[in-house]
């Protein structure tokens, strides 16, 4: 299975899907004009991956902000894990990171830690590193 990797511009994040070690990686900003259009090649990724997952699959999540539709994109991408986890062929974790004082990013990862049932860690950091 290929791998997949977008580079981050201003306006859409840095995706770093690698299905040899299992690892989905979401870091920057996420404020595509067309977010469902955007991340469809991500949905496809995780689906075909989903047929061959690795033992353990953690999905970080290191957005410094995203919009109303990135945040539904995210919800769907987490929907496809979830349906991963639950099939048993691949114990899922997510890891949130946050900057220390942005309660909005925070809340963010609460939010979805209760819509999903997947193993969710919250980590909170000091800032992020920006290019």
């Amino acid at each position: 299975m290929n791998n997949l990797k977008l580079e981050p511009t201003n306006k859409t994040p840095l995706i770093d899907c690698n299905a040899e070690v299992g690892k989905l990686e979401l870091e920057g900003r996420s404020i595509p004009e067309n977010s469902a259009d955007f991340f469809q090649p991500v949905y496809e990724w995780i689906e075909n991956y989903i047929e061959k997952p690795c033992q353990k699959t953690i999905f970080e999540v290191k957005l410094e902000y995203f919009n109303t539709s990135s945040s539904k994109c995210i919800l769907t991408m987490l929907k496809k894990l979830e349906r991963l986890h639950s099939s048993g062929k691949s114990s899922v974790e997510i890891h949130w990171f946050f900057e220390e004082d942005d309660e909005d990013m925070q809340e963010a990862g609460q939010d979805f830690d209760v819509i999903i049932s997947i193993p969710f860690k919250m980590v909170p950091i000091e800032e992020f590193q920006r290019n």
